[in-house]
């Protein structure tokens, strides 16, 4: 996650928790206990990424260029700012499918009409389940639109379709994948030849950090349990993190994370931390009806031996 400044710490939400959208005010209610990152503000949780007790997970990006809001807001229809949808997904649906079945319910609205201005927010959206299917939410049309992604990687930039396109010149792809037919849970959705093609670029942008993590996602040792792929996680997560150069750039890799949609355990990093904290959403956790945030200090420790 990517910000001038840490913004986001993990936290969990309780089922039956009580929150006002901030366009509208409107009030909605949890259905799902959630674990993830995010922080309180305006009556609401804003929540980057994270996971439910039923093994969604959910993570928001910045989507530059890329979204078409909702100006009017249509009747019947549940209205929310942009960034408060990883949340209201998370908290409202048990799966994958549960979001398509739904996603039509709901507009992402401009700031025409909000209670309170908050700009034009541009975001598009991951979410992933314990089957293995992988998605893409953007909001580029009406209804909002939902890509398939079984590559399992996505970053800023948009037009996801044109992202697939050009990585066809650093990896050959499976007929499965050129044919939409990939099976829940293909660990490779690339033949593993990349005799002839193009070294992935080293640079930051969005469209060489999909590039350099596509690549060594689908050429990385699989692994055999969670902590291995937590492991590769961290590893691959390696290549596209970004350092802190105020001169340059305002802004940096403030945290990583990753979440296990079958354990429910969740992952996090802080961008100076050097150890990474493992929260899992337990029977007991979920079983509490209060909101919390826990405090995981961003800072350098070692260990002296």
């Amino acid at each position: 996650m990517d910000w001038p400044r840490l913004g986001a710490r993990p936290l969990f939400c309780p089922r039956n928790f009580v929150w006002n959208s901030i366009y509208d005010d409107q009030q909605y209610t949890t259905k799902y206990a959630l674990i993830g990152s995010g922080g309180a503000h305006d009556r609401e949780i804003d929540v980057s990424d994270g996971v439910n007790e039923c093994g969604l997970a959910v993570q928001k990006l910045t989507f530059t260029n890329g979204s078409e809001l909702v100006t009017e807001p249509g009747a019947g229809k549940v209205h929310l700012a942009p960034f408060e949808l990883s949340f209201y997904l998370l908290a409202n649906y048990r799966s994958v499918q549960d979001i398509v079945d739904h996603i039509e319910e709901i507009e992402l609205m401009a700031d025409k009409h909000s209670l309170k201005k908050y700009g034009h927010s541009e975001l598009h959206f991951a979410a992933c389940d314990s089957t293995g299917r992988n998605i893409v939410i953007e909001p580029v049309t009406s209804p909002i639109e939902i890509i398939e992604n079984p590559l399992g990687i996505l970053t800023n930039s948009n037009h996801f379709d044109r992202q697939i396109e050009r990585l066809g010149k650093y990896l050959d792809f499976t007929p499965a994948f050129l044919n939409h037919a990939v099976p829940l849970n293909a660990p490779r959705v690339t033949t593993g030849n990349v005799s002839g093609k193009s070294i992935p670029p080293g640079s930051y942008s969005p469209g060489s950090r999909f590039i350099r993590a596509a690549y060594l996602k689908e050429r990385i040792d699989l692994p055999q349990t969670e902590n291995e792929a937590v492991d590769n996680c961290w590893h691959i997560l390696d290549s596209v993190n970004v350092p802190k150069s105020q001169e340059h750039q305002p802004t940096y890799s403030v945290y990583r994370a990753a979440v296990c949609c079958e354990s429910l355990n969740y992952y996090y990093q802080p961008y100076h931390a050097k150890s990474v904290v493992r929260i899992q959403l337990t029977p007991e956790l979920m079983a509490s009806n209060q909101l919390k945030f826990f405090d995981v200090k961003d800072r350098i420790q070692f260990v002296d031996i």
